[in-house]
C-alpha cells in the first residue's frame, strides 16, 4: 500500500509542480514586487529596523510597541509562523534540494525567497484587514477570510481550508516526524518509534492549551534555537572559510548548468534544479503558501502592514540567512563526489548529521544539529496544528472540532516517525501545491487592496479602519 501511495503521491506531484505552477508562482511574485515598488529591497531597511533591531530597544523606545487587539504579541506571531517555516523544510529540506538537484537548487531557493518576501507581506497585510472573531472572541482569518470577503468567492475559501486541514498533516507533521526520528535513531540510535510517542505526549499537552499556549512555547524555543543553528553553522564556515568563495561558485553556476549536478542525472538540468529550488523554497518559507497569514492575523496590532513587516523579516531570515548557512555547511564539508546529486545514496536528515560532523566539532556537531534539528521540526507540528485547526473552524463554522482536530496531530505525529520517507515527502509536496495556488491567485487579485492598505500606514494624516469594523468591535 504504501508502495502505491507513493507511487500516486508522486505522479500527482509532477503535473501540480510541472512548469505552470512555476511561471504562476514567480510570475505573482515579479507583479506584486513591481506594484509595491520592489518593497523587498526599498523597504529593507526600514522593516528591519522595526522588526529586528526594534526586539532590541527599551520598551519606551520601540518602534512598534505592542497595541491593538489580537490573541498573541506580534512576536509570539512570527515566532508561530517561524515554527512552522524553520523546521525539516527550512534546515533538511535545503540539504534534500542539493542532494536533487545540486548546488543550483539552492540559488531557486534564494530566488523563491527574494520574491516571497514580498508575497508574505501581502497576504499577511490581506489576512490582517479582513480578519474577524469567532464565538469565544478569538481572531479567525487566513487566505480563506480574505478569498470570501475580498475576493467574493467562498468556494475558493473551502477548497483552500480543506487542503490546509489536510496539509497540517503532510508538511506540517509527518515530515518533521519522520526526519527528526530518523536523525535520532541516526545520531542517538533511538528507536523511531517512541521518538514519536513521546513527541506526541508532548506536542499534546501544549496544543491543549490552544493559540496562547503554542505561542508561549515557541516565543521561546525559536529564538533559542534560530540563535544555536546560526553559531554552530558559522563556526564550522569558519573552519572552511577558504571554501566558502567555490560553495557560492557552485550555487551559481550549477543552477544554469546544463547537466545540473555531478553524476549526469537524467532530467536533471536547469529547469529541474529549478523545480527543486521552488518546491523547496515555498517547503521552507512557505510564501504563497497561505499558512502563516493565519497564524500573523491572531496578533494583538492597529495595523496590518506592522505584521506585515515581520512576516517579511521572517521570509529573508529562513530563506536567506538560515537555508545559506546550512547549505554553505555542507558544500564546504561535503565534496559533490560524495554527495552524487540524484543518485538516492543520502536522505536530508542523513547528509545534514553527516555534514555537521566533519568539522572539527566531531559527533558533538551531528548531535548538536539532530536536537536543533528535533527541536525545529517539532515546533513546526505546534504551529501547523494551529493552521489546520483554524481551518476546520472556518469550515464547520464554530469551534466545535477544535479540541478533536488538535488531538489528531500527536496521532499523525507517530504514523510519519514510523513511516517512508519518500511517501511522506511527495504528499507534503502535493498539498503545498494545492494550497498554493489558489492562495497566490486570490493575494495577487487583491493586489489593490494591499496597496491601499500599505499607502494608508505610510500616510500619517489617514486613519485605518479593519475591513469589517462592527464585527470587530466586538472583541
Amino acid at each position: 500500500m504504501e508502495a502505491f501511495l507513493e507511487h500516486f503521491f508522486r505522479r500527482l506531484q509532477g503535473v501540480v509542480w510541472d512548469w505552470p505552477s512555476w511561471a504562476i508562482l514567480l510570475g505573482a511574485g515579479l507583479i506584486l514586487s513591481i506594484q509595491l515598488n520592489w518593497f523587498q529591497v526599498s523597504k529593507f531597511a526600514y522593516y528591519m529596523d522595526v522588526t529586528l533591531i526594534d526586539m532590541f530597544r527599551k520598551e519606551e523606545n520601540k518602534k512598534m510597541p505592542k497595541e491593538g487587539k489580537g490573541d498573541i504579541t506580534p512576536f509570539q506571531a512570527v515566532s508561530t509562523a517561524l515554527s512552522s517555516t524553520m523546521g525539516v523544510g527550512t534546515i533538511a529540506g535545503t540539504v534534500t534540494a542539493i542532494i536533487v538537484g545540486g548546488p543550483g537548487a539552492v540559488f531557486w531557493m534564494w530566488v523563491v525567497g527574494f520574491f516571497g518576501i514580498t508575497t508574505k507581506f501581502c497576504e499577511t497585510v490581506l489576512a490582517v484587514h479582513f480578519r474577524t472573531v469567532n464565538e469565544k472572541g478569538e481572531i479567525l482569518s487566513g487566505p480563506f477570510a480574505y478569498m470570501e470577503k475580498g475576493l467574493g468567492q467562498k468556494w475558493v475559501a473551502v477548497i483552500f481550508s480543506i487542503f490546509g486541514a489536510m496539509a497540517a498533516f503532510g508538511i506540517g507533521n509527518m515530515v518533521q516526524a519522520n526526519s527528526v526520528a530518523g536523525a535520532m535513531y541516526a545520531t542517538f540510535g533511538f528507536s523511531r518509534l517512541w521518538v514519536g510517542i513521546v513527541a506526541a505526549v508532548i506536542i499534546a499537552a501544549i496544543l491543549i492549551g490552544g493559540i496562547k499556549s503554542i505561542g508561549r512555547a515557541v516565543g521561546v524555543i525559536i529564538p533559542f534555537m534560530a540563535i544555536a543553528i546560526l553559531m554552530l553553522s558559522f563556526l564550522i564556515i569558519g573552519q572552511y572559510l577558504t571554501a566558502v568563495p567555490r560553495a557560492f561558485y557552485d550555487i551559481v553556476t550549477n543552477a544554469f548548468s546544463i547537466s545540473g549536478a555531478i553524476g549526469g542525472v537524467a532530467g536533471a538540468g536547469i529547469m529541474y534544479a529549478m523545480r527543486l529550488g521552488l518546491q523547496r523554497g515555498v517547503f521552507s518559507n512557505e510564501a504563497g503558501l497561505g499558512s502563516a497569514p493565519i497564524g500573523y492575523a491572531a496578533a494583538q496590532t492597529d495595523h496590518p502592514v506592522k505584521q506585515g513587516f515581520w512576516a517579511a523579516f521572517e521570509v529573508f531570515l529562513d530563506t536567506h540567512v538560515v537555508c545559506t548557512v546550512v547549505a554553505l555547511v555542507v558544500l564546504v564539508t561535503v565534496p559533490m563526489a560524495i554527495i552524487n546529486p540524484g543518485s538516492g545514496d543520502w536522505t536530508g536528515s542523513g547528509l545534514l548529521i553527516y555534514a555537521y560532523n566533519q568539522s572539527f566539532l566531531g559527533e558533538f556537531g551531528g548531535q548538536a544539529m539532530s536536537v536543533i534539528l528535533a527541536l525545529f521540526g517539532f515546533s513546526t507540528v505546534l504551529g501547523w496544528a494551529f493552521y489546520g485547526e483554524k481551518c476546520v473552524e472556518y469550515l464547520v463554522g464554530s469551534t466545535k472540532m477544535n479540541l478533536f482536530y488538535r488531538m489528531l496531530a500527536p496521532l499523525a505525529l507517530v504514523f510519519g516517525a514510523t513511516g517512508g520517507t519518500d511517501l511522506v515527502w511527495a504528499m507534503a509536496d502535493t498539498m503545498n501545491a494545492f494550497m498554493a495556488l489558489p492562495n497566490i491567485v486570490t493575494v495577487l487579485l487583491l493586489s489593490k487592496v494591499v496597496k491601499k492598505v500599505y499607502a494608508n500606514y505610510f500616510n500619517k494624516n489617514e486613519s485605518y479602519e479593519p475591513f469589517d469594523q462592527a464585527a470587530f468591535d466586538q472583541f
